[in-house]
């Protein structure tokens, strides 16, 4: 686990599109946070680091529930906030998405449950200010420690590069 802070949106989703290259098909980012807490933001970062083409219009899918995005891999965006339990009629589309070839992020990731695959990567985000965010990162299975560390050290390379350091 670790703990990285974004300063504006445009930090979160350079975050999150440095990761995107890192990605591989099958991984899944588990998305918590509060209302507009930036996760789609994220998601728009992700977008952008999988070479999403911007004509895509990546936007959160909180009424159609999911939207699929091509790019160097296709991006699979699920939003659950609508949903406070999961119909059974969906579980088997779910399943589906979470265990196929695609990056799957999914917004408000806690409604899942049991249905979250044993390798992931979990991102919650703390809202501390107008616009500063706290990341928590925790890593679930081999792959999940993986992009966890890879997100760190992404992290730390942001940091790094802040306003007057090169």
């Amino acid at each position: 686990m670790f703990k990285w802070t974004s300063r504006s949106p445009e930090a979160t989703r350079a975050l999150a599109a440095a990761l995107g290259p890192e990605l591989a098909p099958g991984d899944v980012l588990a998305l918590k946070g509060e209302l507009g807490s930036g996760k789609t933001e994220f998601v728009h970062g992700l977008a952008q680091g999988l070479e999403v083409p911007e004509t895509a219009g990546v936007a959160s899918p909180s009424f159609t529930l999911v939207h699929e995005y091509p790019g160097r891999l296709s991006l699979v965006h699920i939003d659950l906030y609508r949903l406070e339990n999961l119909p059974p009629e969906m579980l088997p589309d779910l399943e589906e998405y979470l265990s196929g070839d695609r990056v799957v992020a999914v917004e408000w990731a806690e409604r899942l449950g049991g249905l979250l695959p044993g390798d992931y990567l979990e991102v919650e985000i703390a809202i501390t200010g107008e616009s500063t965010r706290e990341f928590t990162v925790r890593e679930h299975g081999p792959r999940g420690e993986e992009l966890a560390k890879k997100l760190s050290a992404i992290s730390f390379q942001l940091k790094n590069q802040g306003p007057g350091k090169k």
